[in-house]
């Protein structure tokens, strides 16, 4: 079991999606499955706990992870910003291999105070599509719908990482969706990140269906 953990480790964290495309402005991002699921302080969270929030943030999250680990105090950044005009901010762990001992060693090792979900059968993030880490849903918690999916910021990518973020992708859209608006998903870009397999055998059965 080790041997296969080490081997599925190194397969994710060595394969990045480059992705091919933006999503179009119209086109559906898809709704998030209720969920309930266990963070790193062994504390359950259901997603009609989030239906008095105005919106749902989550950040998809990986151990071990190098744009993952980057991104994560610009993420705990705006975090601290929104949290007070009613806006929830999660991570989603879902790499099959991290167990809650490793999540707590990367929660420690590096200072995230925000609640990090373990996703273990792996069903959220595929009723999500996600494919990398480091992508951010904004996610009406009332109708389950997403309303933004892609990067925090243009900082990191797999060519180039810049001091400071030039265009801020997760903030634009919060200040959009909040003001009544549409984000513009044709404007933004794919997210840079480990690729996301999807090894859970709940998945497995789906994908085959």
């Amino acid at each position: 079991m080790g041997v296969l953990h080490r081997h599925l480790s190194a397969l994710t964290l060595a394969l990045l999606c480059a992705g091919a495309g933006g999503v179009q402005a119209d086109e559906p991002l898809g709704t998030i499955r209720h969920f309930s699921l266990m963070d790193q302080m062994m504390i359950n969270h259901t997603l009609s706990e989030y239906e008095d929030r105005e919106f749902l943030v989550l950040y998809v999250q990986g151990s071990g992870c190098p744009i993952a680990r980057n991104s994560v105090p610009a993420y705990q950044q705006l975090w601290e910003q929104y949290r007070q005009r009613n806006i929830a901010f999660v991570m989603l762990n879902v790499f099959v291999q991290d167990d809650m001992h490793r999540i707590q060693k990367e929660v420690e090792m590096y200072d995230i105070r925000i609640p990090v979900l373990k996703d273990e059968d792996q069903t959220v993030a595929w009723s999500l599509g996600v494919e990398r880490t480091a992508e951010v849903f904004i996610i009406d918690p009332r109708t389950r719908e997403v309303l933004y999916r892609g990067p925090i910021s243009d900082q990191f990518s797999y060519e180039v990482r810049h001091v400071e973020a030039r265009v801020e992708y997760l903030a634009d859209a919060l200040e959009t969706l909040s003001a009544g608006g549409v984000v513009d998903m044709s404007e933004v870009p794919d997210t840079s990140g480990c690729l996301v397999g999807y090894f859970h055998p709940r998945v497995v059965a789906l994908r085959g269906r």
